[in-house]
């Protein structure tokens, strides 16, 4: 069972869960039609599936089918609010759910009262910095509180509601009589992440108690062992850590009872958290990993240059990869026998389809058990990627992936007529495009990427990388920039450049750069450092690193990341603030923002557009809507999607393209 999300007819994503043979003898059918069907989970007898259905958006609700197909029954009677996540109960007797409460004044009911009075909006009266989210929008003073509902009945009660910011995990024991949370109660969570909890609730007496003798640091992701006596969890055991994560994520396992507690990852420079970005997905900063049944091992995701694996990880340490090659594999969840995994698996040149991994202590053999995309893919001529490792000024290795125009590939070499010496064929040099990944701690990968395979079926060879700040690397390689961008991450873009700009396929009058979120500052950055570009595109971007500590929906502590504050210790923001140089800007830059972006606030493109305006630097300025957000190029309405791509497509032919 999965939900597949397409786009519909008018301009919207639908969404509808679809059912398909584990063993591959069947195609994958429609189980449900509501179109706003997602998060399916079957029942621990298997005999029902519950899934959120948004039939009313502003009021979604669980609902109930049987797995034999039917008639839906809605199960939960909550009011006007969000749903984030549920989870059964091993007795199939309960649902915890995660859900927040529309803030009253914000109702649909008060908008239709208001607008029958000729009134206002209303105004948000604030006492707390977290009332927003990019992408979740502005929630005011609600929190997702912890519900138990029964499914029989319907009926809800509250169970936990003590996290500050909602933000909590948890997980049902095994004999669905308790619930691990992990919670953070500290009236300053927002800047203080790693006084996270984790916490023990009996569900019928009510009381909490919090495991002592955990290290201090983030925790996450909660997850109880089948045998009931381990507690999993994603976290940190370092203390205190910012808003920008650059240390490793890493699984934790507790013994619940006598408090012993092991980092299973202690020994390797891996993190749970290093996502690869691309622009058919969400990003999942989260740790994925699932018990096998019997209680010995975990099977893990982890992102690793530039690629995505599921590794199985036992209780003392020993990790094996069970995926291999140059491919995204995201991890969704194992069968009850532990024998199949589900995956979410793309490349370079193939969309994300379902796979079933058939698993050994060694590795999985994986079965594409969809084919969604297959007819649009054979209709056109996706290009695959090559990859390539150069060398930054200091001697640090950065990682570079190229991909090529259809029929514009690298030559390979053959044997000349004089004793096999090698010759290639002189070919005509191509405008080039580098692409900077946001973050900055996410990496660049082989997964695929529907913008590049645009750009390059336009005749651009594009260049992305993963330079230092990166995850996937190591924790050392990502900490590299921890309150110093624009220095060594700067100093690897330069060496992707020269690495361009000597590449013989390449015109070297003929580059552009572009970027978004982080990419949008270095590209910012990289317009009053050099003129290498003929033309520089910045999307969702940071052009002031002094006002992004106020404006974005993150707060950070100060002296945490960044050495300073925004307000009366400017100094160092200021000197990493791609504004500062702009007076030595002289590059068409084409800016791109939306104005619901609550991450990188809509004033960062504001000051650029002005600036550059002031200094006589050809510049145009694409606002997208309030409806939109940060996420604009992976999420947003499909029709603004296409306008985005547009832009970027007619902004390189009128820069790179000789007329």
């Amino acid at each position: 069972m999965f939900s597949r999300r397409h786009v519909g007819d008018k301009n919207e994503y639908v969404s509808d869960l679809w059912m398909v043979d584990a063993d591959g003898r069947s195609a994958p059918t429609p189980f449900t039609n509501g179109g706003r069907d997602s998060q399916p989970r079957f029942s621990p007898d298997g005999r029902s599936v519950a899934f959120v259905r948004a039939r009313e958006k502003e009021k979604p609700q669980i609902w109930l089918i049987a797995a034999s197909g039917g008639e839906a029954r809605v199960v939960t009677k909550f009011p006007e609010g969000s749903i984030r996540d549920f989870q059964w109960s091993p007795d199939g007797r309960h649902l915890a759910v995660a859900f927040r409460d529309q803030d009253e004044a914000w109702t649909e009911a008060a908008r239709k009262a208001r607008e029958a009075k000729g009134l206002s909006e209303p105004a948000r009266v604030l006492d707390d910095w977290w009332y927003r989210l990019d992408g979740d929008g502005y929630f005011n003073a609600q929190r997702h509180r912890l519900f138990l509902v029964d499914v029989e009945g319907g009926e809800h009660r509250l169970l936990y509601d003590r996290d500050t910011l909602g933000d909590f995990s948890y997980a049902f024991s095994p004999d669905s009589r308790r619930l691990a949370i992990t919670s953070n109660r500290d009236p300053k969570a927002l800047i203080k992440p790693w006084m996270a909890e984790l916490l023990l609730l009996d569900i019928a007496g009510g009381k909490l108690e919090a495991l002592t003798g955990l290290p201090q640091g983030r925790k996450e992701q909660v997850a109880w062992s089948p045998n009931g006596r381990w507690l999993a969890f994603a976290g940190r055991t370092d203390g205190p850590d910012g808003t920008y994560g650059t240390e490793n994520v890493q699984l934790l396992v507790c013994d619940w009872r006598h408090g012993h507690v092991r980092n299973l990852l202690a020994h390797t420079d891996y993190c749970l958290a290093a996502a690869t970005l691309t622009d058919t997905g969400e990003v999942d900063f989260n740790a994925r990993f699932e018990w096998a049944p019997d209680s010995k091992s975990l099977v893990v995701r982890l992102g690793w240059r530039g690629e995505t694996h599921a590794g199985r990880l036992a209780l003392d340490g020993k990790l094996v990869f069970l995926t291999k090659g140059p491919a995204d594999h995201d991890l969704g969840n194992l069968s009850s026998s532990g024998r199949r995994a589900a995956f979410v698996r793309s490349t370079a040149t193939r969309p994300p389809e379902v796979f079933v991994g058939e698993l050994s202590r060694r590795r999985a053999r994986l079965r594409a058990i969809t084919d969604f995309n297959g007819a649009w893919v054979r209709k056109r001529t996706l290009q695959p990627i090559e990859s390539r490792w150069i060398t930054s000024a200091d001697g640090v290795k950065v990682q570079v992936w190229a991909m090529y125009p259809p029929g514009h590939g690298p030559e390979p070499a053959r044997a000349g007529a004089r004793g096999g010496a090698t010759v290639r064929r002189r070919r005509k040099r191509l405008p080039a495009v580098l692409e900077i990944h946001g973050g900055p701690h996410g990496q660049y990968g082989v997964g695929f990427f529907h913008e590049f395979q645009l750009l390059a079926s336009s005749g651009f060879i594009v260049f992305f990388a993963n330079p230092r700040g990166s995850k996937g690397y190591g924790r050392e390689f990502c900490a590299a920039i921890q309150g110093a961008w624009g220095t060594v991450d700067w100093q690897d873009v330069q060496a992707v450049t020269a690495f361009m700009k000597d590449h013989p396929r390449v015109d070297a009058l003929r580059l552009g750069v572009m970027g978004g979120s982080y990419g949008g500052y270095m590209t910012t950055w990289a317009i009053g450092h050099t003129h290498d570009f003929a033309a520089a595109i910045t999307d969702r971007s940071v052009s002031n690193v002094v006002s992004l500590g106020a404006t974005s929906d993150f707060v950070e502590e100060p002296d945490r990341y960044f050495p300073g504050n925004f307000w009366d210790r400017p100094e160092t923001r200021w000197e990493q603030s791609p504004i500062k140089y702009l007076g030595n800007a002289s590059t068409p830059t084409l800016i791109i923002h939306s104005e619901g972006d609550l991450r990188c606030n809509i004033e960062q493109a504001e000051q650029l557009f002005a600036a550059l305006k002031l200094l006589d630097v050809e510049t145009r300025f694409v606002r997208y809507p309030r409806s939109t957000s940060h996420g604009m190029s992976r999420g947003g309405p499909p029709d603004l999607r296409i306008h985005r791509l547009r832009q970027i497509v007619e902004w390189w032919e009128k820069h790179l393209k000789r007329r």
